[in-house]
């Protein structure tokens, strides 16, 4: 753990745990990821749609992914990325990716002072969860949590009734029967 200095409200300075959190670097991986909404209430990401697709095309176009499988839901969104061979830099495409999507919209959410500060925004968590594709096996699984999501978080009865995910086309590829997850 990595220490910082904080004032308490009595006006002591103490040191603080901070997060020392590792991310897994493997060129040309695939990953899968939960990136959540700062307000887990809000329904942005299904009320601006368009706009995270464009945001997700245009970082993209410059720093090139193979998506395997998303779920977008109102609050959050899971998806399987695979890099391009050599490449490891999953960060800085989520930075573009949050950051696009966040310019897009208007600048009416609550900011804390510290984001302000900063100039963030106060539409994304900050961090992400990330897990490093072992084998198939772990592909299997976790192309079937995306799909499945809607359905366990009551958004749909079917996975292939909503709209915002991948699965219609793995359904297409033969993947899985329409009837699947429902």
């Amino acid at each position: 753990m990595c220490g910082a200095l904080m004032l308490r409200r009595d006006g002591v300075h103490h040191a603080a745990p901070m997060s020392n959190y590792r991310r897994m670097w493997v060129p040309g991986g695939t990953y899968f990821f939960t990136v959540n909404l700062l307000e887990r209430r809000r329904r942005l990401l299904v009320d601006r749609v368009g706009d995270l697709r464009a945001a997700f095309r245009s970082t993209h176009a410059v720093r090139p992914f193979e998506i395997l499988a998303i779920v977008i839901l109102p609050d959050h969104l899971h998806c399987l990325w695979r890099l391009p061979p050599g490449d490891t830099d999953n960060a800085n495409r989520w930075a573009q990716i949050k950051s696009g999507f966040s310019r897009r919209l208007p600048a009416d959410e609550h900011r804390t002072p510290g984001r302000a500060a900063r100039r963030e925004r106060g539409i994304w968590q900050r961090r992400y969860w990330e897990h490093v594709i072992r084998d198939d096996n772990d592909l299997r699984r976790h192309v079937e949590y995306i799909h499945f999501n809607p359905v366990k978080h009551g958004h749909s009865r079917r996975a292939i009734d909503w709209p915002h995910s991948s699965f219609r086309r793995w359904v297409e590829g033969g993947e899985y029967p329409a009837d699947w997850g429902g």
